[in-house]
């Protein structure tokens, strides 16, 4: 109840922000961003074209991935023409597919540009069920495994960054509260969700990309210490906002709703302070593997905070974006009864 209280009141936590804070409020602060390249996964829209509008406000060089070019474009010609000097590039990726993150990637490393910021923002909330080209559930393969390909094959450019420029990377993965939703065997459900043997369950799949995001954020982190690279990996929840992710259900109930929860929503802005703060802010520098919401570090649910199970996920990523011929589902197994997370062991 004090945290409810606290965050309708807009209460700023020990970052000296909170709930009510905005994308523009909290890079008041930031160091010149004259210097840096950014990527910006789904910011055609919502909280992602708002970071992407604040960044190039600082300063940023932004590159825009979309599945839709044309409204990539229009995202460009709104930020330009509120900051004519901005510097946007716009290329295609649909994170669905993995052989278009590789195309992404082919194609933005022959920009010869730096990379100093991923923002891995983009997300799907799939309605119906549906599997990607490359067999794996549709939300999941969107919100979770196009980004971990786009981080893995973007890793040695952003360490390169780094090293040569002296300015520490950020790596910025978007997840939600409701990740803390879903329990259980991940891996075990999504080959059952992706097979069509259980029913398919819109919120759960969602959960479990989003719980996926923090995994992928905590072993990330380890990963990056290994390579000694000078990049930091966060993850955030942005906070309940009404964006495009609903358009598939738009109508009288879900307006409802929304009105009814109208008093906890944040706005665009607000919703987008959470991803600038932790990307750049200076108290963060060093600050690696955490959570943030409403500007503050917070702890995720105790299914994002196992080791083994982040470890776990990352070996079956790589085997699921491993490229195969045949484009057929990649035989990940449940877990096994030897397979134990940390707490039963």
């Amino acid at each position: 109840m004090f945290e409810t209280v606290k965050y309708l009141i807009g209460s700023t936590g020990a970052s000296g922000f909170g709930s009510k804070s905005t994308g523009e409020d909290v890079t008041t602060t930031a160091p010149d961003l004259r210097s840096i390249t950014a990527i910006i996964t789904g910011a055609t829209s919502g909280i992602g074209a708002e970071t992407a509008r604040v960044l190039a406000m600082r300063g940023a060089r932004l590159v825009l991935p979309a599945r839709s070019l044309k409204a990539a474009e229009e995202t460009r010609a709104r930020i330009t023409g509120e900051f004519p000097g901005a510097e946007i590039i716009v290329l295609p990726l649909d994170l669905s597919s993995l052989s278009s993150v590789r195309c992404f990637v082919f194609r933005f490393r022959a920009l010869n540009l730096p990379l100093n910021l991923l923002i891995n923002n983009a997300g799907k909330f799939s309605y119906e069920h549906a599997v990607s080209e490359d067999g794996v559930e549709m939300t999941f393969a969107t919100n979770y495994l196009g980004h971990f390909l786009l981080t893995k094959l973007l890793l040695n450019k952003m360490a390169e960054t780094a090293r040569e420029t002296g300015i520490e990377g950020r790596i910025v993965n978007v997840s939600s509260s409701i990740h803390g939703w879903f329990f259980g065997d991940c891996l075990g459900y999504l080959e059952l969700m992706t097979r069509k043997k259980a029913p398919y369950d819109a919120t759960r799949a969602y959960a479990l990309s989003k719980l996926a995001n923090v995994l992928h954020t905590k072993e990330l982190t380890q990963r990056l210490e290994q390579m000694d690279a000078n990049v930091t990996a966060n993850c955030v929840h942005p906070g309940i906002v009404r964006t495009r992710l609903t358009r598939d259900r738009e109508g009288l109930v879900t307006d409802l709703a929304f009105f009814l929860a109208s008093k906890l929503l944040k706005t665009i802005p607000q919703a987008a302070a959470t991803t600038c703060y932790v990307a750049t802010h200076p108290r963060l520098e060093g600050v690696s593997g955490k959570y943030f919401a409403d500007c503050n570090e917070v702890s995720p649910s105790s299914s994002a905070s196992s080791p083994h199970e982040a470890a776990r996920l990352w070996r079956a990523s790589e085997a699921m974006t491993t490229p195969r011929p045949d484009r057929t589902w990649f035989g990940l197994q449940p877990r096994l009864s030897s397979d134990k997370p940390d707490d039963e062991m």
